[in-house]
């Protein structure tokens, strides 16, 4: 997002009118990234250390009455000592050393030379035990700070580790699985080293009926980080790979699988149309959708983003969305107890009201404006802030039928309420909002009605003071909307009162060619 407050993202220069295309209403993953990188909490981790100790391989050398080492020194000259027996007793203690849970000495074995011991030990193929204890190291390793993942990669372990990928022994090929996937975490240059070399089909291969869930999980997961970052995105003719496995997986009975799946195709999601209609060629739509009907949040939470992010597509992608009948699931999670659901939801929704006045329509229909309201009256901020940019979409794109519905609904308090907001951006967007109705209301001679509702809700008052805002853009907008609409009102028009107080009809037909105000 930038930082300056003149460089103004795209959908701040454009509302849709009904000449520009709802492709430009639309709003991508990219301008709410710097948000998203703050919500790591709940994001599927970057990176994971393997602290277990279950399953710890048997070897006959372990039989010996060899001393087990236990300083780094010992450790040290244990690793570089040609007794295979030191070798790998040496090996395994700095692997129990790296799986403290807590403060592991990362740094102490790294400037202690045994990261390239380790590597050289991922090919000792005649001693299976002693490369998946030097493999467990390594993933440890590169578990840690990106200069530590660094050292484990430029010790050219990638190569090696993708080899034991076809390791008949199980439990090493495991162990390379969580290594690659803790590189692959680390970062796009590191993301790409680990496909440059192959590992995506590799991964893949070991998808298979029979393997166990331990070890899928570890595969969905690191495939997951292999499609993550997007500066720069990955080779998606690499990636893509992954489409019908993913697809099948999705399927699977298990929510640690589900949601890992989940997230690598909100990543492969997470960009141009092409790639969104890559993912939806696929068929999995309809499966995308009927998980948002879920109660786990760690499932719920991937696959509301990547319906998100499918809507960010063209009219056509986002009526697939529609078409499997996620409506009714966005309205239920308007108004779900946790915030970060309500957001990604209230985003969804926003790009859907960039669309067209059928797609607009749709979503009157699925009774989204109330639980969307109620959102703007008291979600948190953030939630606010996306169901604002839905409303204000409506406006730009909706008929005057589709506008008047939400002013009946009664938006324009909403709308005003959020005038006294600190952000200058969510201030504009509500701006325009209040224009577009505005606009509309005078093309069909009820501006002095709309604006009278304006005034009763305190909104001119806000507008007013918004005048004297220290940012360029918000006091212009608030200045030309007085201009335009409060400055001189046409006194022949006549609005019915009761008490004093305007009536809004709430039951009034709609007449064909227009509503009337």
């Amino acid at each position: 997002m930038p930082s300056q407050e003149n460089n103004i993202p795209n959908r701040l220069r454009h509302f849709k009118s009904r000449g520009i295309d709802s492709e430009e209403m639309r709003r991508r993953r990219n301008e709410v990234s710097v948000e998203l990188r703050k919500m790591k909490k709940e994001e599927q981790l970057l990176k994971r250390r393997n602290i277990s100790l279950r399953d710890e391989p048997t070897s006959p050398l372990q039989e010996s009455n060899a001393q087990v080492p236990t300083t780094i020194e010992e450790i040290t000259a244990g690793m570089q000592s040609s007794d295979e027996n030191l070798q790998f007793l040496a090996t395994q203690a700095a692997r129990k050393t790296l799986s403290r849970e807590k403060n592991p000495p990362i740094d102490i074995l790294i400037n202690s030379g045994l990261v390239p011991r380790c590597i050289e030990f991922l090919s000792c193929f005649n001693n299976p035990p002693l490369q998946f204890e030097a493999a467990w190291a390594l993933t440890n390793v590169a578990s840690g700070t990106s200069e530590q993942t660094m050292a484990v990669v430029k010790g050219g372990a990638v190569p090696k580790l993708v080899d034991l990928l076809s390791s008949p022994e199980l439990n090493v090929a495991e162990q390379a699985v969580w290594a690659l996937g803790n590189i692959a975490g680390d970062g796009a240059i590191s993301r790409d080293l680990v496909l440059q070399h192959n590992a995506m089909p590799a991964l893949l291969g070991l998808i298979k009926p029979d393997t166990s869930i331990m070890f899928l999980r570890n595969i969905v997961w690191s495939l997951s980080n292999l499609c993550r970052n997007k500066n720069p995105p990955p080779p998606f003719n690499i990636v893509r790979l992954c489409l019908p496995y993913l697809c099948k997986l999705l399927y699977y009975n298990d929510n640690d699988v589900l949601a890992d799946a989940c997230w690598a195709l909100s990543y492969l999601t997470d960009g141009p149309n092409d790639k969104i209609q890559a993912v939806v060629d696929t068929g999995i739509v309809e499966r995308l959708v009927e998980l948002l009907s879920g109660s786990d949040t760690a499932v719920l939470t991937p696959a509301l983003r990547t319906v998100g992010n499918i809507v960010t597509g063209n009219d056509s992608q986002t009526d697939a969305i529609i078409n499997a009948g996620a409506l009714k699931h966005l309205a239920t999670l308007l108004k779900h107890d946790r915030q970060n659901i309500v957001k990604e939801a209230a985003w969804t929704v926003s790009n859907i009201t960039a669309g067209n006045v059928d797609q607009i329509e749709k979503v009157i229909s699925a009774g989204i404006i109330q639980p969307l309201l109620h959102v703007l009256e008291k979600g948190d901020f953030r939630s606010q802030k996306e169901a604002a940019w839905a409303v204000t979409n409506l406006t730009s794109g909706g008929s005057t039928q589709q506008l008047a519905t939400i002013v009946q609904a009664g938006v324009l308090f909403y709308l005003c309420d959020l005038l006294n907001c600190k952000e200058w951006k969510t201030v504009i967007v509500v701006l325009d909002g209040l224009q577009n109705i505005l606009a509309a209301a005078q093309k069909t001679g009820e501006l002095e009605n709309v604006a009278l509702m304006i005034e009763e809700c305190g909104g001119l008052e806000k507008l007013e003071l918004l005048q004297h805002h220290e940012n360029e853009q918000v006091y212009h907008k608030s200045s030309s909307i007085i201009d335009a609409f409060f400055s001189s009102t046409d006194e022949g028009d006549s609005a019915e009162h009761e008490n004093g107080q305007l009536v809004f009809n709430q039951n009034a037909s709609v007449p064909q060619g227009g509503f009337s105000f």
